[in-house]
């Protein structure tokens, strides 16, 4: 019996997730596997930046990004991490095939499955269970972002922290302590003094 190759591998950990949701035919997958495709990005390669148009929805396999933007002093504020079974995208410029104001960058050697504006729209007319699974997607990210928006006017940096550690459990030792920070609106010495202050108790 043959072994599946890598490539089979990664369209096989994409179905394995749509199957925590609902069952697919043989016709689902075969659609899968043609409209998606694989990419492979390195540490600190983009699949976005400011300017561009966000043309493809991403599934990451493996690795890690961050989704942020860059104000006018040029600070960083990171506003959303992706890891292994996540989606990253940005959501407005996506559905309005608009300019982005913000980018989408590995934080450590990637692998995504990426599927385009058109033929997500494709599989939402043709196939409505991915309809519904995908607006329950972004509507949980939309929530994300508000209870983000919460947090930020009315938490303190601690209780963002554990927001944080509840959140992305499985980044705490992939992520540098200026990414952390960045997301979490502080900077990384007040950070190291909070993650001190925990240590020493």
């Amino acid at each position: 019996m043959e072994q599946p190759t890598y490539k089979e591998q990664t369209f096989d950990i994409l179905i394995d997730y749509f199957k925590q949701f609902f069952q697919l035919d043989t016709a689902e997958q075969a659609e899968i596997k043609r409209l998606f495709t694989s990419r492979v990005i390195k540490r600190k390669g983009y699949l976005l930046q400011e300017g561009e148009v966000c043309q493809y929805y991403y599934f990451v396999v493996s690795g890690c990004f961050k989704m942020f933007a860059i104000d006018s002093n040029f600070r960083e504020h990171n506003l959303q991490f992706g890891a292994e079974g996540d989606w990253v995208a940005d959501f407005q410029s996506f559905y309005d095939q608009s300019p982005s104001k913000l980018y989408i960058e590995a934080t450590e050697p990637s692998v995504v499955l990426q599927i385009k504006h058109d033929d997500l729209l494709y599989l939402y007319i043709n196939y409505h269970k991915f309809d519904r699974n995908f607006r329950i997607i972004t509507e949980r990210k939309l929530i994300e972002y508000q209870n983000r928006i919460l947090q930020n006017i009315s938490s303190t940096a601690d209780d963002r922290y554990d927001a944080f550690l509840k959140k992305y459990p499985h980044l705490i030792n992939r992520l540098p302590n200026t990414q952390i920070a960045s997301y979490l609106g502080i900077t990384s010495e007040f950070l190291s003094k909070i993650r001190k202050k925990r240590a020493n108790r």
